[in-house]
């Protein structure tokens, strides 16, 4: 009994022994490598160059009243449309009390003047009728009478408009409301009723009381880096990717290349510009961030492979084709316009071809 023990457990030990011996031998052996293929396609190859910066409209006018005052009322809010002459806001006049003493004085005196011409006046016009004086001596009183009349009312247009910053002068345009000099839309109101406005003048550019714009014309305006701005030039197609709007692409045109560049963060940075072609149905918001495609050059239908198969030695592109089970041989090719991603194949290679994928085995 003992010996049948023995004899198995010792069968076991060897049995062990030998599956042990076995399974390290499997695992010291180095499974041959695999490769992948693929094949050439048919595709369009776009080589272009990048640009960020934001929509922005060609013109954004802002409008300044031509008096001082508190702003009394306004007519607007920003999205609003407007045409020419529409009026935007009135402007409560705060009189100087320089410009009101000198206004006053003024109709004070036209008053006197007028008074005096008009006794001078009379009495020579009674003159004249009585052949005492010629008509040319008369002449020369009407003429100070009249003048005299102007004055006066010139002095009383003055005095309202330094009060109210309007007249009632048929033909005369009011100072106190504030009007649209171009159709667009408001694009931002930034006073509110009750707010202190200035004046433009010589001295102060004054308190904008609107913006506004046509938001037909806009602009892509933006930066390139100085790497890329020699390979572009104006009139160049521009794609056009809004952050703000999903799954849709607008068209631009190049227009403007600065021909001086600005640092920034240690790059020489060059302003561009781009008209913005616009469907009837589009609408975009200024200031919407944006990135620029700049078409470069591009090619359509065209066969080609992605860049990840080719390999290159001493400069020259060459891929491996497929002969056989995993057995390749080297096929020199003629490559063109390139994407980045895809590269065109000029000559070397057709559809049928099996590409070896060299660097990313099975």
């Amino acid at each position: 009994m003992r010996t049948i023990l023995r004899t198995s457990l010792l069968v076991i030990v060897l049995a062990v022994f030998v599956y042990t011996l076995y399974y390290l031998y499997q695992k010291s052996q180095v499974e041959p490598v695999r490769y992948g293929t693929e094949t050439a396609f048919k595709t369009n190859i776009i080589n272009k160059s990048v640009a960020t910066g934001s929509i922005i409209p060609r013109e954004e006018i802002l409008l300044k009243p031509q008096i001082s005052g508190i702003v009394k009322e306004v007519f607007v809010e920003a999205g609003d449309k407007v045409v020419l002459n529409d009026p935007i806001a009135k402007i409560q006049v705060i009189p100087d009390l320089v410009a009101l003493n000198n206004a006053e004085n003024r109709l004070r005196v036209a008053r006197l003047n007028l008074s005096n011409a008009k006794i001078d006046y009379d009495r020579n016009k009674k003159l004249q009728e009585s052949n005492v004086i010629s008509a040319s001596e008369f002449q020369q009183f009407e003429l100070t009478y009249n003048a005299a009349k102007q004055e006066l009312e010139a002095a009383r247009d003055n005095l309202q408009i330094v009060k109210e910053g309007a007249s009632n002068k048929k033909g005369m345009g009011s100072l106190n409301v504030v009007k649209a000099t171009i159709p667009g839309m408001v694009l931002d109101v930034p006073v509110k009723v009750g707010n202190q406005v200035i004046e433009s003048n010589n001295f102060n550019e004054g308190t904008s009381i609107a913006s506004i714009a046509d938001m037909r014309d806009l602009i892509f305006e933006g930066k390139i880096d100085e790497s890329e701005v020699g390979k572009i030039k104006e009139g160049m197609d521009i794609w056009l990717t809004v952050g703000a709007i999903e799954n849709k692409q607008f068209n631009a045109e190049l227009e403007y290349i600065a021909p001086k560049g600005v640092e920034e963060n240690g790059a020489i940075q060059f302003m561009i510009k781009a008209k913005v072609k616009l469907d009837t149905a589009d609408f975009i918001r200024a200031g919407y961030s944006a990135n620029a495609d700049i078409v470069l050059a591009r090619k359509d239908s065209v066969l080609a492979i992605r860049e990840a198969v080719v390999q290159y030695e001493e400069g020259e592109p060459f891929v491996e084709v497929s002969v056989g089970e995993q057995q390749f041989e080297r096929r020199d090719v003629t490559l063109g316009l390139s994407d980045g991603i895809n590269v065109e194949v000029i000559d070397g290679l057709t559809k049928a071809d099996q590409i070896k994928v060299w660097n990313k085995p099975m």
